[in-house]
């Protein structure tokens, strides 16, 4: 791993403008994004979790400069995606992908298999029909499809397969940087750990680094070197996943980990049960957003917004009483 961060986000904002409830109201911002720092080094795997709505996947998009952000940075290798110029985004993208949630909806139903991992190529004119259909070929091999298949259309394959087909588009590039969108939350829970399995095979043989968001912890805990957690467009806590369950501190970070079932005869202790709903993000909590729900919340949790500090090596809180 290398010393340098391939991303890192600092004070990242994205608020979008909403109607209000009346003619007459003015314009409100929902606040998806509101001041988010991460760093994810070379090589490694991030794990990002939150309840839905949270932000998650709003900074996913962010983080490959696919939407602009309304305030802060992404840099890639050290330089700052909003100055990049549109052909040194286009080249840039090569290196970043995502794969997307839904394996339904993100393929094309008109498109064989052969021609939605072909596509990326083409669009940047990498080989002539031949070599690309070579590189098709052993795409599918790579993700564990039959290349015989590749005349297939999407309808004819199941879940866990058509997600396979959408690694593999990712993968046709040779990126470096992949961002993972909640990608088994649709499949069956028998084919979870297949696609799983197959990203940790993919990430050690291509040397790839991933933003794996989730909202099952324990799919997160299973994959990643560092987890953070979202909370109503801000980051809670980032730790690293050998001290997560151990030395996690943040009181949302505690209401997740009670939450999570596990298969151990007891499961974890009981340190808090989180009540009511998440916030709106158009009218987030004054100070800390979480306090609200917080079962520890002071007087100077509606006063003033905690920052995410360094409390120990691999370990950012963003708590005043912790």
């Amino acid at each position: 791993m290398e010393d340098s961060p391939i991303i890192s986000i600092e004070k990242l904002k994205k608020h979008y403008p909403v109607k209000g409830t009346s003619l007459f109201s003015k314009p409100v911002l929902l606040k998806a994004v509101d001041g988010v720092d991460l760093t994810i080094e070379q090589g490694e795997i991030m794990g990002l979790v939150g309840e839905s709505g949270c932000g998650k996947s709003t900074l996913c998009r962010l983080a490959l400069r696919l939407e602009e952000p309304t305030k802060g940075s992404v840099l890639f290798e050290g330089k700052d995606l909003s100055l990049y110029s549109q052909k040194e985004l286009r080249l840039a993208r090569r290196s970043m992908q995502m794969i997307f949630q839904d394996p339904y909806s993100s393929l094309s139903p008109r498109k064989t298999a052969g021609a939605i991992i072909e596509e990326p190529l083409i669009i940047y004119g990498l080989g002539d029909r031949k070599s690309r259909a070579a590189q098709v070929k052993e795409l599918m091999k790579e993700v564990g499809l039959d290349p015989d298949q590749a005349n297939r259309y999407p309808h004819e394959f199941s879940g866990g397969e058509r997600q396979r087909i959408g690694i593999a588009r990712a993968l046709a590039l040779k990126p470096q940087f992949v961002v993972a969108d909640e990608p088994v939350s649709a499949l069956d829970v028998s084919i979870q750990a297949q696609i799983v399995n197959l990203l940790l095979d993919l990430q050690e043989r291509f040397g790839l680094t991933y933003l794996f968001v989730s909202h099952d912890l324990n799919v997160v805990e299973a994959v990643s070197d560092h987890i953070a957690v979202m909370y109503l467009g801000k980051m809670m806590e980032v730790v690293g996943k050998r001290d997560f369950e151990v030395s996690a501190r943040h009181p949302y970070t505690e209401a997740l980990l009670t939450a999570a079932p596990v298969a151990a005869p007891g499961g974890r202790p009981v340190k808090s049960v989180l009540e009511g709903e998440i916030p709106s993000a158009v009218a987030p909590p004054s100070g800390c957003v979480f306090r609200t729900r917080c079962p520890y919340a002071e007087s100077v949790c509606a006063e003033e917004v905690p920052v995410l500090r360094q409390i120990r090596p691999n370990h950012k809180i963003a708590c005043h009483l912790r």
